[in-house]
C-alpha cells in the first residue's frame, strides 16, 4: 500500500465521482464504506465496499475521514440531517464539490467543535482521470486541522497518484473556478441551447468548442446550478460575459453601419 497508514473513509453520497474515488482509495489499501440515499448494496459488495442504509450506524461505525460527495445543492439538507451525536470519536471531514467557501461555512458551522475540516476539489472526474491521476491538480485547504497525521494520511492518497498537489484558501479557490469551470459551462450550455452541432468544414476551433458543449451537457443543470448559486464570484463572471457579448455586438453593428455608408 503506498499511503502511510490505512484510514477508515465513509462517503456520504455514492453517485460516479465517489465510486471513482473508491475504487483509488481500495486499492491502496484504505477502508471504504459508504452512505447514500439511493441504495448502492450491490454495487458496494462488488467493490469491497460497506454499504450502510442507516445515516447512524454508519456514523458509529468509527470511521477516521467522513467524505460529503454530495451534489451541491443537496449538501446543506445532507449535512444538517446528520444524527452528529452518534459519531464515537473526532473525525476528519473532508468535501470534494465544485465550490469550496460554501462547504467550508457548512462544515463549520453544523460539525462538532473537535471535529477537524478539509475543503478539496480533485480538478478531474471519471473520464479525465481514467487513465491515472498524474500531473492532475488536486486544491487543497486545510481550513480546521488538529490531528495533522490524519490529515497528512489523507492527501497521500492523491499525492501518491501523482496529482499536483495545490494548497490555496477556498476564496482563492472560488475566484479561479468561477473564471474557468463556471464559465467552461455557461459556454457550453449556450451552445448547447443553439444546438451546434459538427459540419463537413469544421475547423479546429469550432471541433473544441463542440467538445465543450459535449462535455459540459454531460454534466446535470444541477452541478451547473450549484456552481452560481454557491459560488458568490460566478454572478459576476455571468455579467461580465453578459456585457462581453453586447459590446461585440454593437463594435460588429457599428461597422456595419460605417461599412454601408462608404
Amino acid at each position: 500500500m503506498s499511503s502511510t497508514k490505512s484510514l477508515r473513509i465513509g462517503m456520504i453520497g455514492f453517485g460516479p465521482f465517489a465510486q471513482f474515488l473508491a475504487k483509488t482509495m481500495i486499492r491502496q489499501g484504505h477502508i471504504v464504506s459508504a452512505t447514500s440515499r439511493s441504495d448502492y448494496t450491490h454495487l458496494c459488495t462488488q467493490l469491497g465496499v460497506s454499504f450502510f442504509r442507516d445515516t447512524s450506524a454508519f456514523l458509529e461505525s468509527g470511521n477516521d475521514v467522513i467524505l460529503f460527495s454530495t451534489s451541491i445543492l443537496s449538501l446543506s439538507q445532507v449535512i444538517k440531517a446528520l444524527p452528529l451525536e452518534c459519531l464515537k470519536q473526532p473525525t476528519l471531514f473532508v468535501d470534494v464539490l465544485s465550490v469550496k467557501e460554501y462547504p467550508r461555512d457548512l462544515m463549520l458551522q453544523v460539525l462538532p467543535h473537535d471535529s477537524d475540516v478539509l475543503c478539496t476539489h480533485p480538478m478531474f472526474g471519471p473520464e479525465s482521470g481514467k487513465d491515472g491521476w498524474k500531473d492532475l491538480p488536486y486544491m487543497f485547504d486545510k481550513v480546521r486541522i488538529r490531528n495533522e497525521a490524519a490529515c497528512s494520511d489523507f492527501l497521500h492518497i492523491f499525492a501518491t497518484e501523482g496529482c499536483k498537489m495545490m494548497e490555496m484558501s477556498c476564496q482563492e479557490h472560488d475566484e479561479f473556478s468561477a473564471r474557468s469551470q463556471f464559465l467552461t459551462h455557461t459556454i457550453g450550455r449556450v451552445l448547447a441551447e443553439m444546438e451546434v452541432e459538427p459540419t463537413p468544414i469544421d475547423t479546429k476551433g469550432f471541433q473544441k468548442l463542440v467538445q465543450v458543449k459535449e462535455s459540459t451537457s454531460r454534466d446535470s443543470f444541477d452541478l451547473f446550478s450549484g456552481l452560481f448559486v454557491h459560488n458568490r464570484f460566478a454572478k459576476q463572471q455571468l455579467r461580465d460575459l453578459e456585457l462581453a457579448l453586447a459590446l461585440i455586438k454593437l463594435r460588429l453593428e457599428s461597422r456595419s453601419e460605417e461599412l454601408e455608408q462608404s
